[in-house]
């Protein structure tokens, strides 16, 4: 089952198990949440499209993260006369859904534990330790032949 909700004035087609980043949503990590602006509900055999939503679906989602995009540089210059340089990191939340219920007794449900994990980066000191051994075991580089002189002939 998929469906389509409106978030913060943004619109996410969504599947039970999906992880999205949406606007800044106030809670904290691990708390539900649920949205009650469902466009559009879909799959199996019939598809029911709302006028603007459909009464009773809703959509159920558990906060995972509270972050910050990466930044982002504002560049404002006039020429000879003026340089401004700014930056900007957007917050925003992270949602794994976890059920969506279209209000006519059709939902869909998804486990966070069924959920793929993000694989972790290794620390930087492990990741430097291993490129040590194959940066000793380099050849040093050849030396490059001298440049053919060339002589103009007098005309």
């Amino acid at each position: 089952m998929y469906t389509v909700v409106e978030i913060k004035g943004h619109q996410y087609k969504l599947s039970a198990g999906d992880k999205i980043d949406v606007e800044k949503i106030e809670g904290e990590v691990g708390s539900t949440v649920t949205f009650d602006k469902v466009l559009l509900a879909g799959g199996g055999d019939k598809t029911l499209v709302g006028a603007p939503t459909l009464g009773g679906a809703k959509v159920t989602a558990t906060i995972v993260r509270q972050a910050r995009t990466r930044k982002i540089l504002v560049l404002k210059r006039k020429p000879g006369a003026y340089r401004k340089k700014n930056g900007h990191r957007q917050h925003y939340t992270g949602l794994f859904i976890t059920e969506i219920s279209d209000g006519q007794g059709g939902s869909a449900k998804a486990d966070m534990k069924a959920a793929p994990a993000k694989k972790e980066a290794k620390p930087a000191k492990e990741a430097k330790a291993k490129a040590a051994p194959k940066a000793a075991a380099k050849k040093p580089a050849a030396k490059k032949p001298a440049a053919k002189k060339t002589t103009k002939k007098a005309e």
